[in-house]
């Protein structure tokens, strides 16, 4: 089950259990928000279009953390003319977590088995991954058939008259 969603002006395809920046919002960390704004919502492949949105569906999300975006640089020339123009900035972003994606009448999971089911998913792959990749590290070279060689001849010269 997946929608689009606006979340802080911009508009985002989300699902259970992405994790989401956006600009700012006005939310502490881990506080539980809510977005109406649904535009679109795909239930199992049963799709509803908003005019201009879905009636009574949400999005439920969690704030994790508020945060700086990359470094953004704006540089400003005109050739022979002496005019440089240098600007930066970052972006105020925040990280949300889907917590889940209702339907008209639909109920939130218990927010404990939701959270317990996105744990697991990342740390376990991750986990299975390097251990992998240890295993073939540790695997002894393959060790080279034995090839004698025989022993290499004599040559003597014959003296000539």
């Amino acid at each position: 089950m997946y929608a689009i969603v606006e979340i802080a002006g911009q508009q985002f395809k989300v699902e259970r259990g992405n994790k989401v920046y956006v600009h700012r919002l006005e939310a502490n960390e881990g506080a539980k928000i809510e977005f109406d704004k649904v535009f679109l919502l795909d239930n199992g492949g049963k799709i509803s279009v908003g005019n201009p949105t879905v009636e009574g569906a949400k999005v439920a999300a969690t704030v994790i953390s508020h945060l700086k975006g990359d470094k953004v640089i704006i540089f400003k020339k005109k050739r022979r003319k002496g005019y440089q123009k240098w600007n930066n900035h970052r972006q105020s972003l925040t990280q949300i977590l889907i917590q889940g994606v209702l339907a008209k009448g639909d109920k939130l999971e218990s927010e404990l088995t939701a959270v317990r089911k996105i744990r697991t998913q990342g740390p376990v792959k991750k986990a299975e991954a390097v251990v992998s990749e240890k295993a073939v590290e540790k695997k002894a070279p393959a060790k080279k058939a034995a090839v004698k060689k025989a022993p290499a001849k004599k040559v003597t010269k014959k003296k000539e008259d």
